[in-house]
Parts: structure tokens; sequence; C-alpha cells
């Protein structure tokens, strides 16, 4: 069950706020359609509730407001626009990974392909996705931890009908196993269609709030589908029938040779077109609009009160004698007049457009019969969306006003989620009672010491972190060919070097064996670590497949340190695989004498692999700060670039000392004999951080970690 009171969004400079005073109730085992014309908040109204925008209000799921539920992934499945994954992972490999985010089997991933029919696409690329798959793997995905409630942002939006179906089927079903679903359409139609609840907005305030069957009754209109040939002709006689009966009857030509029909059936319009011989290709009952002429349309007649009401210019006439107006320069119009009673003894209707209820706010206004319109009067208009809620609407659900809407503290949960176990009421810690303000435009002839206090500020909420951060990393880096395909390339380049370094000469040996020409600032196995690292968080900040929305990127420590850790393992194997290269084909192009190993080897090979580690540990870490690979890859190259002549200018300065003879007085302070000759290794730290390149990478690193950890600290303060 969601629960949402008061749900206003921040105003910027003068602009009034976008959702205004939103509060509703989506009950479990229901679906709840959020109907409203783009622009009209519904992206918001769902942005809010789930706590990635700014605002005020309270929103709760199952009596529980989202920050303190333990896995808030567990609890509420997820749709805001297009699935945010790269484009080269596959359709498994993306939910696999989402399983070890989620923290649930990677059976699962499975189990969810084959509920929406994406097993035979398991290994399709993202980016290769048609529309309507698309649609079912985000689906997948909100489902993937199993949770009770759903929120969706337009999930049918640029489907075809059969994928529609199928998807409102899928949601359907979701209802009827106990969960909730919240969804948001356009589309009126689809709202009554789906929905066994309807929540109309407007300007960003909640206009109606019906039950699916009240909402199609009093908002859309039902009409009569006609295609064939002689559209005017059996217009022009469905005009005079109607008139002869004094029903209502509107016909609407939708376009070549289809007409809408609004006030009769199936049954009238089919013996009409039989009595005068016209071919009709299709008769059926359908769910109108919101109203005729909304949309475009043009109408060819209305007749109302024993008059037939026409517009245009030109006539054309048809057989049987009756004229009707050329429908290409018809422009829609209305009549305001008290139309006689029906064939069903009900009362007259008050104008052609309006039956029962009000049509949508896009209906054309109404225009005074002429003989009782005055020049100076106003027009009178047919009621619109914003109108009040018909009396024969459920009573279920908030009261729509704010002084009268009670806080949640004082509601009682819905009989089907009284055996969650909840934390509490979803008010503020100071649980002080507050009802929900109601907007300026209701209070602004009241006294300031009337009005309400205002409600609880909504913060948004950080994206969750992976429960399994380093099995998530894993399948991360595995999930895509990116990394396998810098390693073959490091590798190539490298062995290209060494061939061209030894037959040139004049090249140390350890530089030969990494492949390191003096000219160049990095070897490029050092590059490729540093570009792999950058692309551990650089990645994540582009295709951010743990938001809800595009741009959040959990920034806990427990994932730096699960990316610091792959980042690693993957630039040791790096710099192995390079010097095993790199002696391997020298030795295949020059013999042995250039491919010896060094009598230094081990502090060399130290060095080697803290210079490979720490350029994939800047990239990390640069990339994590400033939310960019290339950002990433630019810090490992201003190391060498830019650090390293710092540090050799500081070193040669006067008051710096050597660390020469580290391990002997580290020995003799501690009085400790270093087991297995412990002390050579930290000899070799010692002349590590000695030398430029370690003591610049050194300072890099923890200038970045720093960083990377205020960065992180100020945003949970946020």
């Amino acid at each position: 069950m969601i629960q949402a009171y008061g749900l206003t969004s921040d105003s910027r400079k003068a602009l009034p706020p976008a959702v205004d005073d939103v509060s509703f109730e989506a009950h479990a085992g229901r679906v709840t359609v959020l109907l409203g014309a783009p622009g009209a908040g519904k992206t918001t109204v769902l942005r809010l509730l789930l706590g990635l925008q700014q605002g005020r209000g309270l929103a709760c799921f199952r009596g529980r407001p989202l920050h303190r539920v333990a896995h808030p992934s567990r609890e509420v499945g997820v749709l805001l626009g297009d699935v945010p994954g790269h484009p080269a992972r596959t359709v498994r490999g993306h939910l696999r990974m989402l399983c070890a985010a989620a923290g649930v089997s990677v059976r699962r991933a499975d189990e969810v392909l084959e509920v929406v029919g994406l097993v035979g696409l398991r290994d399709e690329r993202l980016g290769g996705l048609s529309r309507g798959m698309d649609r079912r793997l985000g689906l997948a995905c909100a489902l993937l931890a199993d949770p009770h409630t759903l929120v969706l942002d337009e999930p049918a939006d640029g489907l075809s009908g059969r994928e529609s179906r199928w998807l409102h089927g899928m949601l359907r079903a979701h209802a009827r196993q106990g969960g909730t679903v919240l969804t948001t359409t356009a589309d009126p139609k689809e709202a009554a269609r789906v929905a066994d609840r309807v929540l109309a907005l407007e300007g960003g305030r909640l206009v109606a709030d019906q039950e699916a069957a009240e909402f199609a009754r009093t908002r859309l209109r039902p009409r009569v589908a006609v295609r064939t040939p002689h559209a005017l002709r059996l217009a022009a006689q469905l005009t005079r029938e109607a008139r002869a009966a004094q029903r209502s009857v509107e016909v609407v030509q939708e376009g070549g040779n289809r007409l809408s029909v609004y006030g009769s059936s199936c049954a009238d319009v089919g013996e009409t077109a039989f009595r005068h011989g016209i071919l009709v290709h299709q008769l059926a009952d359908e769910t109108g609009d919101m109203g005729p002429g909304a949309d475009g349309r043009v109408v060819v007649s209305r007749t109302v009160e024993n008059r037939t009401v026409e517009s245009g210019a030109a006539q054309n006439t048809v057989p049987g004698g009756e004229a009707v107006r050329n429908p290409v320069a018809v422009t829609a119009v209305d009549v305001t007049a008290e139309g006689a009673a029906g064939d069903t003894g009900e009362p007259p209707t008050r104008s052609a457009s309006a039956t029962e209820g009000a049509p949508s706010a896009g209906s054309p206004p109404a225009v005074a019969s002429p003989e009782h319109s005055t020049p100076s009067g106003p027009t009178p208009s047919a009621p619109t969306l914003s109108d009040p809620a018909p009396s024969g609407s459920s009573p279920a659900g908030p009261t729509l006003s704010g002084p009268e809407l009670s806080h949640p503290a004082l509601s009682s949960p819905h009989p089907a989620d009284r055996a969650v176990e909840t934390d509490g009421p979803c008010p503020e810690p100071d649980a002080e009672p507050a009802a929900v303000p109601p907007s300026p435009r209701r209070t602004a002839d009241r006294p300031a010491d009337d009005l309400p206090a205002l409600p609880p500020p909504l913060c948004v909420r950080s994206a969750p972190s992976p429960l399994r951060p380093l099995r998530y990393e894993v399948r991360r880096a595995t999930g895509i060919s990116t990394g396998f395909l810098t390693g073959a390339a490091v590798l190539l380049v490298s062995a290209v070097t060494a061939v061209v370094l030894g037959g040139m000469g004049h090249t140390a040996q350890a530089r030969l064996l990494t492949a390191w020409p003096v000219q160049l600032p990095l070897p490029p196995a050092a590059l490729g670590a540093g570009l792999l690292g950058a692309l551990a968080f650089g990645d994540e900040f582009r295709h951010p497949a743990l938001a809800a929305d595009r741009g959040t990127v959990p920034r806990r420590l427990g994932v730096l340190t699960a990316k610091l850790l792959v980042a690693a393992v993957t630039a040791v194997t790096l710099a192995f695989l390079t010097v095993g290269c790199d002696a391997e084909v020298l030795y295949l192009v020059y013999g042995q004498e250039l491919a010896r190993v060094p009598a230094d080897w081990m502090s060399l090979g130290v060095s080697w692999l803290g210079l490979v580690v720490g350029c994939a540990w800047a990239g990390v870490l640069a990339a994590g700060v400033f939310r960019s690979t290339t950002a990433g890859l630019a810090a490992v190259l201003a190391v060498p670039v830019v650090v390293v002549p710092a540090v050799q200018k500081a070193l040669e300065s006067a008051s710096v000392r050597t660390a020469a003879g580290f391990s002997m007085r580290l020995r003799e302070t501690l009085l400790v004999q270093w087991p297995f000759g412990g002390g050579r290794y930290v000899d070799a730290a010692a002349r590590v951080l000695g030398q430029p390149v370690g003591g610049a990478m050194a300072l890099s690193l923890a200038a970045l970690l720093c960083a990377y950890l205020l960065t992180t600290l100020r945003g949970r303060v946020r």
C-alpha cells in the first residue's frame, strides 16, 4: 500500500511548483493509474514519492517511509524511463549483475527472464533491443528482488497494441497476487482499461480520484466506430433520424471513411445503414476519448433539441435530399441548450458534448445558441477535467482538500497490509501531527494564524549500495568485452614497443622488459591499468544501473573497496602478463641476451607492481571524484607529467633526507627480528617510496582518497 500526503515539489525562482499538494492512496491488490497530459507532473510525483527529488510531504510504503526500509529494492520495483544499462552488456549479464546488487540468488535472473518472455533474447545486447523488449527488460529489473510494490512511469509509451496488452496483463497479475501497482499514462482510454482506480492530475494538482468504472462513465464517452465509403451520406441519414426522434446524436469524422457516432448504438447505426442501402465495412462499440473535437477531429453534425447544428461554409448534397457541410471546412462547435428527453426516458442532456460528468479539459468550449447569446456576455463553457469529481465517485481514498486531510499517523493501514511488520508510522521523529497545507490559492483570504504547518521536507534518497559489492563489481567488469580488449591492446603494444627498443639498443634491461621508453611518461601496462580503473567508476556514472534515476551512483566505502580490490587484481595480472609477453617476444627475436632476468629483480618487481597498481587505483579514485572516465585517465597521466617533477624538485633540496637504512633503524626501534627475511621487503618498499615516481604516486593516491572521502561525507550530510 502506498500513502502519499501533501507531495509538493520545490519551486524554482518565481515559478509555481510542478506538483502542489498531491495526496492519494494506492491499495494493495489494485492497479492505480496517475493520468495526466505531458507536463501535468506525473513523473515529478513519482520522483517525490521515491525520494529522488527535493520537496515536501510524506510518502509511506506499507506504513514506512522508504528511507526506513532496510532494502528498498525488495520493497519497491521502479522503472523510470529506459533501462539504464551498458549497451554492450547482455540481457542475462545485466540481470545477474543486478542480482548481486539486490542480494538475491543468481538463479532469479533466469526466473524473471522466463516470466517476461526474454529467455530467447538472454544473450542479446542491451543496445540492440527494440522498444518492446526494452520495456520487458525494465519490468524484469523491477521484479528482480520480488518487490511488493511496482512504480512505473508510462511503461506502455511507444509500445504496440499487442505489447501494451501483455504489459497490462503482467501488472494485473502482480496486483492479483496481492501487490501494489502504481503507474502513469497520458491516455485516458488506457487508464480506464487498465486501472482499478484513476487519479487525474492537471497542472500539478490532483483534480479527480475515481474508480475506473466511474471514470469511464463520467469522463469518457462511449461511441460507435463506423467505417464506410459513404461516410457523408451515412452521417446525413443519422442526423435526420436523430432529429426526427428528438435524440442527442453527434457524428464526428475521424478521417477518411471513418465516423464516430456519439449518443447512438451499433443496432441503430446498422439499421439506418441497412434501410438506406449504405455499405458498412466496420461497426463496433468503443470507449471514446475525453470529448469530441478535443484532438482536432472535425464534427460533421450534432443534433440537439430537434435542431441540426452544422459548421463550415461549403455544402454538399447527398442522396436523400439531406445537405451536410464539407468536412474539410468544418470546425468543432458546441451548443448549450436544454435538449428533449431521449428514448430511454432520461432527462434531457445539457449539451451535445456533455452526457454524464465532465469531459476533458481539451474539449472545445461551448458556444451559446444564437437566440440565447448576447454580444457582451461571457461564453459559457463546458465542464473540464478540473471540475470536482461527481458525487457518484467512490469515497475510498484520502480527502483531497488540505485542511481536512488527517496525518498519516492517525490513519489505519489497509487490511491487506496489517500483517506486515513495520517500524512505526510514517511521520518524522518529532511525531507532531500536522495537516497537509492547502495551496496558496485556497488560503489567500485566510489569516496567517489559521494556516496549518508545512509538511515535512522530502530529502533526496541516496542510491542503493550493492548488498554484495565484490560480486557485483566482478560481474560488472567481466560482463562486457572492454576490459579484455584493453588488456589485449596493452599486450600487443608492449610487445611491439619492446621489439623496437631492443633493436635500437641503449635501453636498460628493466625498461626493456616493461616496454617503457624514456620518452614516454608511463609504460603501456600502467596506462591500460589506469584506463581500466577509470572505467570502473566512469561506467557507473555513464550507465547508472543501480540508481532509479540517472545520475546518482553509490559512493559508499564498500563499493570503493570492491572496485579497488578488483582493479588491483586486474593490474597485477596485466603487469605479469606484460613482462612475460615482452620477455618471450625478445627471446624469439633477439635470443637469450635481451630476455635475461635482472639481478635486482625483486626490488624492480615490487616497483613495477606498485606503479601499475597505483595507476589503477588513481584511475578509480579520480573517476569517482570527478565522475568521468576521461578525468580518471587524465589524473593518471598527471602523476608523471605534473606530480613527479614537483617531487623531484622537492627531493633535490638540502632539507630532504634520504630513506636509506630505513629497515635497519625500524628493526632497532621495534627490537624485533624480521622473520623470513622480511627486512628486505621493507627496505625495497622504502626504496620504492623514495623514488620520484613512487613518492608522486603515493602522494596522488592520498590526495584522491581524501577528496573521495570528503565528497562522500558531504553527500551524506546533505
